[in-house]
């Protein structure tokens, strides 16, 4: 894969860009562990072409992942609530080239209709429950994957939206930063 980790760590960090563990970035914010990344990313399933929206932009490492599958006709719209790891994310995507991701500012538990539906959503912060505009906002046959609040931990769950229903399949349990917004843990 072309996009390096490195490039989307802090620089007090770098020593450490390729240990399987999270990171630290702005704001308690944190880029995940590259094995969560890849189960995420594998559990998405996504094709070239498709229109992804991730929900915590981060530091932008999940959403360059995303665009290099995506390809050229695909396109990426990360969110992320806070305006410093926006600049951020936005800020390593540029650095690396990547022309198919935009990074926008808002309350992504909301989703972000303006460019909906979606192909595939992701939520890489807990949520305590997949938020309602994100299925509306999914196609048909779309896919979520999303770690959810339980009184167990949080359970990572992917979500494909058929028409009269959600299947939705329990990829085991994880460790995530709260989500923040309207339909997050710390509203």
């Amino acid at each position: 894969m072309k996009v390096k980790r490195e490039n989307f760590v802090l620089k007090e960090f770098l020593q450490y860009s390729y240990e399987d563990a999270p990171l630290p970035i702005l704001d308690e914010q944190t880029i995940s562990q590259p094995t969560t990344v890849m189960m995420m990313t594998d559990a998405l399933e996504v094709k070239e072409g498709q229109k992804i929206l991730e929900v915590g932009a981060g530091s932008g490492y999940q959403a360059a992942i995303l665009a290099e599958l995506a390809g050229e006709k695909g396109k990426v719209i990360t969110t992320d609530i806070i305006s410093e790891v926006c600049e951020f994310a936005r800020e390593n995507i540029r650095n690396a080239g990547i022309k198919n991701t935009e990074v926008i500012c808002y309350d992504g538990s909301t989703g972000y209709e303006k460019e909906a539906p979606y192909d595939r959503i992701i939520v890489t912060a807990a949520c305590p429950r997949i938020p309602q505009p994100l299925i509306e906002q999914l196609k048909l046959e779309g896919i979520i994957v999303a770690p959810v609040a339980t009184m167990f931990g949080q359970e990572m769950l992917k979500v494909r939206k058929h028409e009269t229903s959600l299947e939705t399949k329990s990829l085991g349990y994880f460790v995530f930063v709260p989500l923040k917004g309207k339909y997050g843990l710390n509203r």
